[in-house]
């Protein structure tokens, strides 16, 4: 789930609303598989730290929102195994 957070920078920028570090977060918005899984969490924990109104990234209580506001063409984009599970969804 994090990694599709990565593939839409300005949707994280937005939630974080002011302060968020785009710059810190690892690897490339177009090929989010490349990052490393142990990375993620605490480079959005970092990344989120400072900003004004919700602070530190929380998965519990941020992932759910996040994932509402990401762009789904952007996650496909940039990541393969996301775009063949909704491929394999939208299949259903």
């Amino acid at each position: 789930m994090e990694a599709w957070f990565l593939a839409d920078r300005d949707a994280l920028a937005t939630f974080y609303d002011g302060g968020f570090l785009a710059k810190r977060l690892p690897g490339s918005p177009t090929n989010v598989e490349a990052v490393p899984k142990n990375d993620l969490e605490p480079k959005l924990k970092h990344a989120s730290g400072s900003t004004k109104t919700k602070g530190e990234y929380r998965k519990l209580d941020h992932g759910t929102a996040l994932l509402a506001l990401i762009d789904p063409v952007k996650v496909e984009d940039a990541s393969p195994h996301a775009k063949r599970f909704n491929e394999f969804l939208r299949g259903l």
